[in-house]
């Protein structure tokens, strides 16, 4: 069966390490045609917008895409694609596995966490303007029950799926006793609906804290827009970084993959940069089409590269100035030959 993907290479490292991601995903002998696509900075001049109307036709027409890093300015120009892309598509579930990878550096050596984000409102949908010019600015956070609902069932279903044990509300009820009262009772009720999956809540902060001393005591947390764009960060940090984490998009009937780093300008064009969170993204992808086997089998080959640990990029080195680190395809030629 052959696929069509719209690609979406990126800026910065994007289109290195999303050529990596080609190369090993078509040597799982499954079939796809790119739909490539430009998004971004470089698109503004031709087309008038960073997340053209072109791009999201695509992605709407082959119900499945998959993106590079995008460079987000901070604190002026443009808003975030990714967050255009995923209030345009209503891909309200972000979901980040963050499991243990042995030959990283990280932390500790069993975590298998799922975090599961809401991402299409809360602060981080950046409804906000400016009060007083350059003296105050405000923000909105709304959470409605029918966004709260559909995510919390979306982490219990995927556990149902699974096979997890336990999913894990995460919120700041005891202050923000209205909005974040509204999530953790609407959760509730959902949890209720599951009885073979256990439930517990837990508040933000001190989430934080027992991740950093015993993370294996979670399973997967299910979290607003905000707390959940930290958290999956800490998470993604307690197994060795944001360069090895893959990343989804999620909606109904249609979904974005994509690494979850950044554009990193500064290594652009040097054959340098880790590919493997966009290449674990890449499996994922494989899994959302059925083709759990081609999935499971880059999954395997990437964690056999890593553990031998002789293919690797510097930062999967014990020093990063090690002379033997290769580069993005190297590693990604490393990988094809482990599937």
């Amino acid at each position: 069966m052959s696929y069509t993907v719209t690609l979406i290479p990126g800026d910065g490292i994007g289109p290195e390490v999303s050529a990596a991601m080609r190369r090993v995903v078509a040597a799982t002998g499954i079939s796809i045609d790119w739909e490539v696509l430009e998004a971004g900075e470089a698109v503004i001049s031709k087309y008038g917008s960073p997340l053209p109307d072109h791009v999201l036709e695509s992605i709407r027409r082959n119900k499945v895409g998959i993106k590079g890093p995008i460079t987000t300015p901070v604190g002026k120009g443009f808003r975030s694609v990714n967050v255009a892309l995923r209030k345009a598509l209503d891909l309200y579930a972000n979901l980040r596995p963050a499991t243990s990878i042995v030959g990283v550096p990280a932390p500790y050596k069993d975590v298998d966490l799922v975090i599961v984000r809401e991402n299409t409102e809360g602060l981080y949908a950046g409804i906000e303007h400016e009060v007083i010019p350059g003296e105050a600015a405000e923000a909105i956070r709304i959470i409605t029950r029918r966004a709260s609902e559909r995510i919390v069932r979306f982490a219990f279903d995927y556990a149902v799926n699974h096979d997890r044990k336990l999913v894990t509300a995460v919120h700041k009820g005891n202050i923000l006793k209205i909005t974040d009262g509204l999530f953790l009772n609407t959760a509730k009720t959902v949890a209720a609906q599951y009885p073979a999956v256990a439930f517990n809540d837990r508040i933000v902060d001190n989430l934080c804290m027992q991740l950093v001393q015993r993370p294996q005591e979670y399973d997967i947390l299910v979290l607003t827009n905000m707390f959940g764009d930290i958290v999956s960060d800490l998470c993604a940090g307690l197994v060795g970084g944001l360069g090895v984490t893959p990343g989804a998009n999620i909606g109904d009937g249609i979904a974005v993959f994509e690494p979850v780093h950044g554009s990193a300008p500064k290594y652009t064009g040097q054959n340098k940069v880790n590919p493997t969170a966009v290449i674990r993204s890449g499996a994922m992808l494989l899994s959302y089409l059925g083709e759990q086997q081609a999935a499971d089998s880059i999954e395997r080959a990437v964690r056999q590269v890593i553990r031998e640990g002789k293919s690797v990029t510097y930062d999967l080195k014990a020093r990063r100035d090690d002379p033997t680190a290769v580069g993005t395809q190297e590693m990604a030629d490393a990988i094809i030959a482990a599937l």
